[in-house]
């Protein structure tokens, strides 16, 4: 290490005052973190690309520094879902620094790992104050028995109002209107849930009804319309 001539001619003063870095909450536990391979927990970061094209939501399960689980959901370009599968299989086993500094080609996915990280390292993280943390399946826990993300979708417009595509429930099929022409509930189609039936031997016809449900006061529409057509 090389230092200016300046200092070197300088007296040597102690610096009495040392405390460590400051305490984060982890999994239950006040820690002074001085090295990556003690930062555990578990929780997301989201970001976008540059041309703001799309968004990624990423989510990690650190134990020790390792990540051990990682949720990659994505919305934007079809250059983004591939991305997201090659994130699926380079971020596990990696440390949060290696993390940090892959490329993990997609710049939302990279701007949603720069943003989890901060959370993380400054004791931010969902799983601070649960005792051991979240167990390795969390992530794909927080996507159902369906193992699917959904992609709320709606639209409207000044002159036609609003138009609901899919929401929490699924894939909405009609819209139940009152006598003011305002929306009161809707019929939907569980897609992931009727996927499931058909996969266990279910007729696809049979699946779809059973899939097929309303919200709200659905029954008490004087007028039912097509969200896509009407």
């Amino acid at each position: 290490m090389e230092y200016l001539e300046e200092l070197k001619k300088m007296c040597a003063v102690k610096n009495g005052c040392y405390h460590g870095p400051a305490p984060i909450p982890q999994e239950g536990e006040w820690t002074k973190v001085k090295d990556i391979k003690q930062i555990s927990g578990f929780t997301h970061g989201c970001g976008m690309c540059a041309p703001q094209q799309g968004t990624c939501k990423l989510t990690l399960n650190i134990k020790d520094g390792i990540i051990q689980e990682a949720l990659i959901e994505t919305i934007g370009c079809s250059g983004m879902t591939q991305s997201a599968a090659i994130a699926s299989e380079v971020l596990p086993g990696k440390t949060l620094l290696e993390a940090l500094n892959c490329d993990l080609v997609c710049d939302a996915i990279n701007d949603a790992m720069h943003n989890l990280f901060l959370q993380i390292v400054y004791g931010r993280s969902q799983s601070a104050f649960s005792k051991n943390g979240l167990p390795v399946g969390s992530a794909l826990d927080d996507l159902g028995k369906n193992r699917a993300s959904l992609v709320g979708t709606s639209y409207s417009t000044l002159n036609k109002g609003p138009r609901y595509f899919n929401t929490a429930e699924g894939y909405i099929t009609k819209l139940a209107l009152d006598k003011n022409n305002e929306i009161i509930g809707y019929e939907y189609v569980n897609l992931f849930g009727m996927m499931r039936l058909f996969k266990q031997g279910t007729n696809l016809n049979d699946a779809y009804t059973q899939s097929k449900k309303t919200y709200g006061r659905y029954d008490e529409g004087v007028k039912y319309i097509d969200p896509r057509s009407e």
